[in-house]
């Protein structure tokens, strides 16, 4: 059994078919360059730009809105022919493919811009914009020099300034062309001229607004090379607030306009004038209060001063005076310390004990102590006397002068039994007056 399923096809709205193309279109499409002439240029009021790019073979709608016409320093013109920047795009309530334009100028200055960026980025790396190679402008500037057309409609506006602000400088004028061929050779040797004669503080290199073509020849090289080189600090004024060349970049400073640049040339005179009677005034203020500190300060000291005569009286007066205060001191002090001593005294003789008792009493013990030494001294030498006479008694020599006598062995002992004698032995007879020897020898 096989079941057949019937599948309808999807069905768009004209809208929604519009809004895919759209949407494909701008996925597949990237943000690109688009040169071609333009044709039906329309400028509505509300600022957008309705216009047809076309070529020989070809044309394509496009609309620039008013918020990237702002931007834009030019107006295209009929035939005119540009390069713009755009996505492609559906404008769905026709259903046109249409370029929506971000960006436009002129054909051909996309390679003049190109070759702007890459001196540009030569010259920075090389560090000629480095902020350290800028030379500061005089305060007070004497001469000033205007590299420029004298046809210039800058340099009547740099004229004005410099009359109007600082009428007593003096101008310089180094005329050369700004536009067109052979312009940058033009300039280079005007201000390399300028930099010869060094007659003048600060040059001025200006130039009224212009498209890219216009100004290209202050985008040189070598000019730039002449800028840094200038022995005096050059100013650039060239062209509007928002066009910017290389000797922008290369000048010590950069002024909006050749107005602005005469203007940072010079101080206005008025301000110089004005700011000069303020410094006056608060100078005067100044030395009016340091005068008047110093007479204060000066009354001050003649009221202390004194002549000589007087100030020796002064002094003696106060030698005087402390030499009284001197002797009143020492007498004070002697009589207190003669008050003190006396008080002293008087507290010693209250402390002192009574010795004559004590001595008293201690006689009384020494006497007896005497007498009791010399009965003490008396006993010992009668103890010694019957001591003597004892020992008298049992001397061994009074007994021998009585007719005794002591026998004595061969080692010096004593004999007192006859067993002690020992046959062919030598004994010894001490008698009163001395001592003999005898030999033993048994009986026979």
């Amino acid at each position: 059994m096989s079941t057949e399923t019937n599948y309808a096809p999807q069905v768009l709205t004209v809208s929604g078919l519009n809004q895919a193309v759209s949407r494909l279109l701008e996925k597949n499409i990237p943000l690109c360059w688009i040169s071609g002439e333009v044709s039906n240029f329309t400028r509505a009021a509300s600022g957008h730009w309705y216009f047809t790019l076309k070529d020989a073979q070809a044309q394509v709608r496009a609309v620039m809105f008013k918020t990237r016409t702002m931007s834009v320093d030019f107006l295209p013109r009929e035939g005119e022919k540009v390069e713009v920047r755009a996505t492609v795009t559906l404008y769905a309530p026709r259903g046109d493919y249409q370029l929506n334009v971000e960006a436009i100028r002129k054909a051909g200055l996309g390679n003049l811009y190109e070759a702007f960026l890459q001196l540009k980025q030569k010259l920075s790396q090389a560090g000629w914009f480095n902020q350290e190679h800028k030379r500061a402008l005089p305060a007070f500037p004497t001469c000033i020099g205007i590299v420029t057309s004298p046809q210039a409609a800058a340099l009547r506006d740099i004229l004005i300034t410099l009359e109007r602000r600082a009428p007593h400088v003096h101008i310089i004028i180094y005329p050369t062309p700004v536009q067109g061929a052979g312009a940058a050779e033009r300039i280079i040797e005007a201000i390399r001229h300028a930099g010869r004669r060094q007659e003048c503080d600060v040059l001025i290199v200006a130039r009224g607004g212009g498209s890219i073509e216009d100004l290209w020849a202050f985008n040189d090289e070598q000019l730039a090379y002449a800028i840094a080189d200038c022995p005096m600090p050059v100013i650039a004024g060239i062209g509007h607030e928002t066009d910017f060349t290389i000797a922008d970049f290369v000048a010590d400073l950069r002024a909006p306009t050749p107005t602005a640049a005469a203007e940072m040339a010079v101080g206005s005179q008025q301000d110089f004038l004005q700011r000069l009677e303020q410094l006056t005034l608060k100078l005067k203020r100044s030395m009016h209060r340091e005068l008047d500190q110093e007479n204060q300060r000066l009354d001050n000291h003649s009221r202390r001063l004194l002549s000589p005569a007087a100030m020796i009286a002064n002094e003696r007066l106060k030698l005087t005076g402390m030499q009284r205060q001197l002797r009143y001191t020492l007498t004070t002090l002697q009589r207190q310390a003669s008050f003190r001593f006396m008080q002293l005294q008087l507290q010693l003789g209250q402390r002192r004990p009574d010795m004559s008792r004590q001595r008293q009493q201690l006689r009384q013990p020494a006497g007896r102590l005497q007498q009791l030494a010399q009965q003490n001294l008396r006993l010992q030498q009668q103890r010694l006397a019957n001591l003597n006479v004892q020992l008298e008694l049992l001397n061994p020599q009074r007994t021998l002068e009585r007719g005794y006598a002591m026998v004595l062995d061969e080692q010096g002992q004593l004999i007192r039994q006859p067993g002690q004698l020992s046959q062919a032995s030598q004994i010894t007879i001490r008698l009163a007056t001395g001592a003999t020897r005898l030999d033993v020898r048994p009986a026979e």
